[in-house]
């Protein structure tokens, strides 16, 4: 894919997603309020699923194919906050409240690993087995080609 389209995708699947994440919070914090970051914790658990279904899902399209980088770089990319997650928990840690900073870091990791984990099981479920990490021998170091690095589509997910 040429590198103006890849940007061209990128920017649409991540203004798509920080809109998704930014409505949702809007949403959350009116129902639950803010004395708890719930809206982060509800975007981080949800991108945390929503990436293990779709990557693997997308497992079997071409490794570098424009919908995996929409999707699971752009908009996942875009609506996940981990960012947040770590200045909310430094917040909740400074103002005294290191039971909830403590229990939000810890819950907000556990529930996103199950989240990508319970993602994953669907995701083979539907599609009958394999992904989303790339299948390569053991042992098999990713190989550098002209257009990149074969087995890198995970490194584009971070």
């Amino acid at each position: 894919m040429e590198p103006w389209l890849r940007v061209m995708v990128l920017s649409l699947g991540g203004a798509l997603g920080v809109n998704a994440r930014y409505w949702l919070a809007v949403g959350i914090e009116r129902l639950t309020g803010t004395r708890f970051p719930w809206a982060t914790l509800a975007i981080n658990v949800s991108g945390a699923f929503v990436l293990g279904l779709l990557a693997t899902m997308m497992a079997r399209l071409q490794p570098h194919h424009p919908m995996r980088l929409l999707m699971l770089v752009g908009f996942l990319g875009g609506y996940t906050t981990f960012s947040t997650f770590a200045l909310e928990s430094h917040k909740l840690w400074e103002t005294g409240e290191s039971g909830r900073s403590l229990g939000y870091m810890l819950g907000s990791v556990g529930a996103g690993f199950a989240a990508v984990a319970l993602g994953i099981l669907i995701g083979r479920s539907v599609c009958g087995g394999g992904g989303p990490y790339p299948q390569r021998p053991a042992g098999a170091e990713a190989r550098t080609t002209g257009g990149g690095v074969e087995g890198a589509e995970l490194a584009e997910l971070a």
